[in-house]
């Protein structure tokens, strides 16, 4: 099972379960009077117990995956079922005991049974309530996760563009590097250019200073 709470909360209402079915078709019967009636009570606030841990069942059907929603469903139908037939059976054994009381007795019972339902529907009331704000704070929940999934989607991306720019920037210092060589090499031809120019320069003039040397020897030295 998906879900440690919907297990601990089906421990607890089959427990219940068994007290109430104990109380409504078992100890019921053996009692009258006030000590009935307190019986009674107790067997109502058990129901309004059970009917509140179902709620929680069914928050945590919703929570729970897909593949998993299916039999957890059918048990929560099942609980239904089984609180229905208790409130049927505790409503019999109210009926009987309304009928076999006197008209005073009757009416008193009355404004008791008004009191409980007035109670009861309070009760319900609250757990309304408190079902809709469990409601708004697992819709906020769920807003609060998409949340963090989109900022942790942006965060990867910036990290990806962080990436991409570090990379970037490697490679013109690299290109800033390859340039820089480039003009060293560049500038070290040039002056090798000019030593040779220099240098036929120099062979130029002496090979016309020898030039000019033999011809004078030969023509006018004699």
């Amino acid at each position: 099972m998906s879900s440690e709470v919907f297990e601990s909360r089906e421990i607890d209402i089959r427990a219940l379960f068994d007290e109430l079915d104990d109380k409504v078709n078992s100890q019921l019967q053996r009692f009258n009077g006030e000590a009935k009636k307190r019986l009674t009570r107790e067997c109502e606030r058990g129901m309004d117990e059970a009917s509140l841990l179902i709620q929680e069942m069914e928050d945590e059907i919703r929570k729970a995956p897909t593949p998993y929603r299916s039999r957890m469903v059918s048990r929560v139908r099942s609980y239904k079922a089984t609180l229905e037939s208790l409130s049927s059976a505790l409503r019999n054994q109210g009926s009987s005991h309304g009928n076999a009381l006197s008209g005073a007795a009757f009416g008193q019972n009355n404004d008791f049974e008004d009191l409980e339902s007035a109670q009861r529907s309070r009760l319900m009331q609250g757990s309304q309530i408190l079902q809709g704000t469990t409601d708004s704070i697992s819709r906020s929940h769920q807003i609060a996760a998409e949340t963090d999934m989109v900022a942790t989607d942006v965060i990867d991306e910036l990290g990806t563009q962080r990436e991409s720019l570090i990379r970037t920037r490697d490679r013109l210092h690299e290109t800033d590097e390859n340039l820089s060589k480039s003009n060293k090499i560049l500038k070290g031809m040039a002056k090798r250019v000019m030593t040779n120019k220099m240098i036929l320069v120099v062979i130029i003039l002496l090979e016309m200073a020898i030039l000019g040397g033999v011809v004078y020897w030969k023509f006018f030295s004699k």
